[in-house]
């Protein structure tokens, strides 16, 4: 065989090898990325088709203007733009959650795919072949930037079905997709960078939450409205869809994307294979504290993820506190803007307990995150490998996952707790009438959402342990996302009573509905009572 054929058989052999990566890739994703798709497409569309039966020529130049003006609306929420149309209200109704779950969909598939894959060892015979790690690399953003271009694609074109303009519902579109592949960039930057899939998850995170700090500082605070072209979220509110329809924002995003993609696939080459650039230091003195027991041990890894949530959900709660007096005078005001947020799930948000109660209900959505993310973790261990030598041991496996999820709900319990006080301290600062044992009994209230979601990640190890994270969301994000559609749209009302948080009483404004607790952590710990004892019964998950 001469020398130009061993040249074209080589390349259509690397040829072949980049499409089973692709294919590979596909399949690792597309189950994740048709869920967000639906959920993006099905409550932006909602939105929009009842704009008229909701809102409809209830807004007044007078109230739309107070509504621009206020503080903590701007914060909160986003700057409105174009409530009077359709379009319009389904940015700001949608927009900010829409981006943060794509985001987070994105940064966790990304360290999924890439650094998970990697540590777990299945990478070796990819890496041995054709493609480098940069090729490898290459192949899955391209994957996963191809599906959120689809999410973005597929929504441009809902919006237009349901008549708004098209130059609008294109710009929204496209500053969603790209503020996700934002995300996907950033966390296939940092599984360069960090040995471990939770490290480079964890640093992904502290970025997407200090992006999204950014945007609702820029947006309340008029001298630091430069914040706003920060990445991912804050250039989003700067293309103000639907009215000033601006293209440079966009440009910030795609020029982001390009950059932390560039550095990601540098990095790949110059980093040895189950390895970061940032590597625990070699040699260093032995660290024995809390290593006398499992459940001691369980203490030990979850101490530092609890720091850095703690932060995050406290330094948010204090922003609640701290505009609760703010957002309260204002709804006194503009009744209309109190009775829309009414139909959208959140009443009661004339007073200052009454909107701490309201706004108390988003808590279970993150710590029922966590919660999710703790025991994905322990999922991750498993099948990584690194609890095969204590499961060759004497310690019984259900002592093992036991203690994470008894740590697991202390953690939770902690990131409430830090949540009532904050609140509390924010409430202090603006004079608001919020006592600290009503802001900790309100914050206390959505626990057992957050138990909920507990026990259906537990429930889901035990089963299908790989589908641990998204599973395990379902209680508190998909159900607060039911919640608001079904109230939203006027559904029936069996579809709200479905919905873990139609039970939850608006504490502390009200007393806590007992019954209703009692039985949302009976299900948690049933739950976790059939997913340990599935969990040791079948075989590890490699």
């Amino acid at each position: 065989m001469t020398a130009a054929a061993l040249r074209v058989a080589g390349r259509t052999a690397g040829t072949a090898a980049g499409r089973a990566v692709t294919r590979l890739a596909v399949r690792q994703v597309r189950r994740g990325a048709l869920v967000v798709l639906a959920v993006t497409v099905g409550m932006s569309t909602l939105v929009a088709a009842t704009y008229a039966t909701t809102v409809g020529d209830g807004l007044d130049a007078d109230a739309l203007a107070a509504l621009a003006r206020n503080p903590a609306i701007r914060t909160l929420f986003g700057e409105p733009v174009a409530l009077d149309t359709a379009g319009g209200f389904t940015v700001w109704r949608t927009g900010t959650v829409l981006a943060v779950v794509l985001s987070v969909w994105g940064l966790l598939a990304t360290t999924r795919v890439t650094r998970g894959e990697e540590a777990a060892g299945r990478w070796d015979l990819l890496l041995a072949g054709r493609l480098g790690p940069a090729a490898v690399l290459g192949r899955h953003l391209a994957v996963l930037a191809a599906a959120t271009t689809l999410t973005g694609a597929t929504l441009a074109v809902a919006l237009v079905a349901i008549g708004t303009p098209a130059r609008g519902a294109a710009l929204h579109a496209a500053g969603l997709a790209l503020a996700a592949t934002v995300a996907v960039a950033a966390s296939a930057l940092a599984a360069q960078v960090f040995p471990t899939r939770a490290a480079a998850s964890g640093a992904t995170l502290v970025f997407l939450g200090l992006g999204l700090l950014a945007r609702m500082v820029g947006d309340g605070v008029a001298p630091l409205g430069w914040l706003r072209w920060l990445p991912p979220y804050g250039p989003l509110a700067l293309t103000r869809p639907y009215q000033d329809d601006r293209t440079s924002p966009l440009i910030v995003l795609a020029l982001a994307t390009v950059v932390l993609s560039a550095g990601a696939l540098t990095l790949a080459g110059r980093r040895d294979v189950r390895d970061g650039l940032l590597s625990p230091a070699a040699g260093r003195p032995p660290r024995l504290r809390l290593l006398s027991s499992v459940e001691t041990f369980a203490v030990r890894r979850i101490l530092r993820t609890l720091v850095g949530w703690s932060s995050g959900v406290g330094a948010y709660f204090l922003l609640i506190g701290v505009l609760t007096v703010s957002l309260t005078d204002f709804l006194a005001d503009n009744p209309h803007f109190a009775d829309l947020a009414a139909q959208a799930g959140f009443a009661g948000l004339g007073t200052v307990r009454g909107c701490a109660a309201t706004l108390f209900a988003l808590l279970a959505v993150p710590v029922g995150a966590f919660t999710a993310v703790r025991v994905a973790a322990f999922a991750a261990a498993e099948t990584d490998g690194r609890l095969a030598l204590l499961h060759a041991g004497t310690v019984p496996r259900a002592r093992l996952l036991t203690a994470e999820v008894g740590t697991t709900a202390v953690g939770a319990a902690v990131l409430v707790t830090v949540a009532g006080v904050a609140t509390w301290l924010g409430a202090i600062l603006v004079g608001a009438d919020l006592p600290l044992r009503a802001a900790v009994a309100g914050t206390w209230n959505v626990l057992p959402v957050a138990l909920l979601s507990l026990g259906a990640a537990v429930l889901v190890l035990g089963r299908a342990p790989h589908g641990v994270a998204v599973l395990g969301m379902v209680p508190a994000a998909g159900g607060f996302l039911l919640k608001v559609i079904a109230d939203s749209t006027g559904a029936a009302g069996w579809v709200s009573w479905l919905s873990p948080y139609a039970h939850l009483a608006a504490v502390p404004q009200a007393t806590p509905d007992w019954p209703a607790t009692a039985v949302m952590i009976v299900l948690a710990g049933a739950a976790v009572a059939v997913g340990v004892a599935d969990y040791r019964r079948r075989d590890m998950v490699v």
